[in-house]
């Protein structure tokens, strides 16, 4: 499998759009890498991991044919990982010679936004019935899709929805994406986790140096679910760690993060980083 980072950072964007701390600030004179849009990832070419308001930007900036994206699977209906409007534009009105149907998954807060958005009164004349299918999932549900095998893992997040971090596996690998999760996951979350050998890990480090009483990670909670991934068996060496969905609430920037990473054999996503296993 391909793992293309299209975005990688937190709700804010990365400068974020009315900040001037010290990371934004370097952010916008830097540029580079240091530049970085809603967490996004595409795996091959055919599956979109959340649908933020930056996916236009995503396949525009990386050259990419989203009509060959045939399955998106959403971690939970906040802004930054789920803008439902844009899903009208899998209407045959606006997507030309784009066959087939693009298959939804989401939890009940997704579905709720996903039809309201596609239910306001411009939007009727382009029902998307023949273009988009919503499917509910519930946590723990394993799903197949395109010739994935997906298990939808329950979240330490937003306590007001069923927020979901998966397991993704094909052609004898498996993925763990781990955005949005603080360390408090539910111990069957954690056993699922670890039923696996887990050949690539990707890790949310929204805070940084902090670090919260759950709803997202940072540096030293990364260190500990590798730590007790290893001792459960399901990630070794030979496993790619990757850590992702950074803000610059989280006080470092690109290239600090970086230098943490890669002192610890891992791997710091940026905005068009790839992937493969």
């Amino acid at each position: 499998m391909k793992l293309k980072y299209l975005g990688t950072a937190a709700a804010e964007g990365w400068p974020a759009l009315f900040c001037n701390c010290e990371v934004c600030t370097n952010a916008r004179k830097v540029g580079g890498k240091e530049l970085r849009t809603r967490t996004q990832t595409l795996i091959n070419d055919d599956l979109l991991m959340d649908f933020p308001p930056d996916t236009y930007m995503h396949a525009v900036r990386s050259g990419l044919n989203f009509s060959k994206v045939k399955s998106v699977v959403v971690t939970h209906s906040h802004m930054d990982h789920w803008f439902p409007v844009d899903m009208i534009h899998r209407h045959e009105h606006f997507a030309h010679n784009t066959p087939g149907m693009l298959q939804v998954y989401g939890n009940e807060a997704v579905e709720k936004s996903y039809y309201e958005a596609i239910s306001i009164d411009r939007f009727k004349v382009h029902p998307l019935d023949e273009a988009v299918k919503f499917n509910l999932l519930k946590p723990f549900d394993k799903f197949e899709t395109n010739g994935y095998t997906i298990t939808a893992i329950p979240a330490d997040h937003d306590k007001r929805e069923n927020c979901l971090v998966y397991l993704v596996e094909k052609d004898g690998k498996t993925i763990f994406y781990g955005h949005d999760t603080g360390i408090k996951m539910s111990e069957e979350a954690w056993a699922a986790i670890s039923a696996k050998h887990l050949d690539l890990i990707t890790l949310d480090c929204t805070m940084g140096l902090k670090r919260i009483d759950g709803y997202h990670m940072g540096l030293a909670d990364i260190e500990e679910v590798v730590e007790r991934l290893t001792k459960a068996g399901a990630i070794d060496d030979s496993t790619v760690k990757v850590i992702n969905h950074f803000s610059h609430n989280g006080g470092l920037n690109h290239e600090q993060l970086d230098a943490w990473a890669k002192e610890r054999g891992m791997l710091c996503a940026y905005d068009e980083m790839e992937v493969e296993i």
